[in-house]
């Protein structure tokens, strides 16, 4: 199975539905196939305008999601008529993977994050998916590890022989520890899902469902907590929408310059 691929500034964002999304990765946990997935919003692809690592990492991903309305936006525009597109969103993701592993058994390990959230993100989990495994839960040092640290951290989660590793980091964070681990932890699947720990902890709160369908959850999020995050949207935002203006216009004038020189 494999979603219809729609390029966002340069960044491979795949368009297809939740569904589809949780079949992929259902696919990769078969198959035993390592691979990592990126839940990217226009934070990610801003990012990867200034950081080709960052860009190469989500090109190089299993699937990149549509985790923002603008891409969803954007991929319903570009793709074929008739293909679904619908916004793969890290807290649903993970909801919808749970629920899956309910009858399929998969074991998930929840790493990144702090022990207090880990500890409320697992009890709520585990109440509301109670045939789910979860089969360990890994708070890292807020600091860069030492090369033992790291491999200590690899083997802990390799131990608890996980299917799925989710990652609740920053981006891009998440991103780069994905591309650095992919087969080394044990687990085929890695899946970056930032702010989804701490919503499902219960620690932050969730913007309502009509705010994320209008395309406003970051006005939400950056009223919630607009010291971390009122730099971000307010540079990032603006700047995304000038780029993809600018990435419509370019082949416009280039295509009145070689008008204007046929005529000339």
């Amino acid at each position: 199975m494999s979603a219809v691929h729609v390029d966002v500034l340069g960044v491979r964002v795949d368009a297809q539905t939740l569904e589809e999304a949780v079949d992929r990765i259902a696919g990769w946990i078969e198959r035993r196939e390592p691979t990592y997935v990126c839940v990217s919003g226009v934070h990610g692809v801003i990012e990867s305008q200034d950081d080709d690592e960052l860009r190469r990492i989500h090109n190089a991903a299993g699937m990149v999601t549509t985790d923002g309305m603008p891409l969803v936006w954007l991929s319903r525009r570009r793709v074929p008529a008739g293909t679904p597109v619908e916004r793969v969103y890290g807290p649903d993701l993970m909801l919808a993977a749970f629920a899956r592993s309910e009858v399929t058994g998969w074991r998930h390990v929840l790493y990144g994050s702090t022990p207090e959230t880990l500890e409320r993100l697992r009890a709520n989990l585990e109440a509301r998916f109670p045939r789910a495994c979860i089969a360990g839960a890994i708070s890292p040092p807020f600091r860069p590890l030492s090369e033992e640290e790291d491999a200590g951290i690899a083997r802990s989660i390799a131990a608890a022989r996980p299917d799925i590793v989710w990652v609740g980091m920053s981006t891009p964070k998440q991103e780069r520890w994905m591309a650095a681990h992919v087969g080394r932890v044990g687990a085929p699947v890695l899946v970056g899902v930032g702010a989804a720990f701490d919503f499902h902890a219960g620690v932050k709160r969730q913007a309502p469902r009509w705010v994320q369908r209008c395309g406003l959850e970051w006005a939400f999020r950056m009223a919630t907590e607009p010291r971390r995050l009122a730099g971000r949207y307010l540079r990032n935002n603006p700047r995304f929408v000038w780029l993809l203006l600018r990435e419509a216009m370019v082949p416009r004038f280039a295509s009145a310059r070689a008008t204007d020189r046929r005529t000339a």
